[in-house]
């Protein structure tokens, strides 16, 4: 009388084997879970890594805004500049429409965070201009 019957040990094995059935499957739900979030934050990383390139190399931005504003079509333009340590605002009182057409084809067809752009018509063949680009 004082033994365990097998039959009692046989279903407190069957009920441990399917406790440990439906952990396992519970986990293996949570890996593939896992496995989704990590794919979708390695794409977020790349593209965040390839943002950084484009906007995050100071030097190139100014030296490719130097280039811009040092062309020909801009020399009439009387453009001011105004470099800070995390921005450059760029401005002009009276430039002719072929030098405005220039230079925002120039700057809104390359990869520059312009905070804020302003043009006022002054006459027919006049703007005048007020930019700010940051890095």
């Amino acid at each position: 009388m004082n033994r365990i019957n097998p039959l009692y040990l046989a279903l407190l094995l069957v009920a441990i084997l399917l406790m440990v059935i439906f952990k396992l499957s519970s986990a293996k739900s949570e890996l593939l879970e896992a496995k989704e979030e990590y794919k979708s934050t390695l794409a977020l990383v790349d593209e965040l890594s390839a943002l950084k390139k484009v906007y995050a190399d100071k030097n190139k931005i100014k030296r490719d805004l130097k280039r811009v504003l040092g062309n020909s079509v801009l020399k009439n333009a009387q453009i001011e500049q105004h470099a800070t340590k995390s921005s450059i605002t760029i401005s002009s009182k009276s430039m002719d429409i072929k030098a405005l057409n220039y230079l925002m084809g120039k700057i809104l067809n390359s990869s520059y965070n312009i905070t804020s752009l302003s043009i006022k018509k002054l006459s027919d063949e006049k703007v005048s201009l007020q930019m700010e680009i940051k890095w």
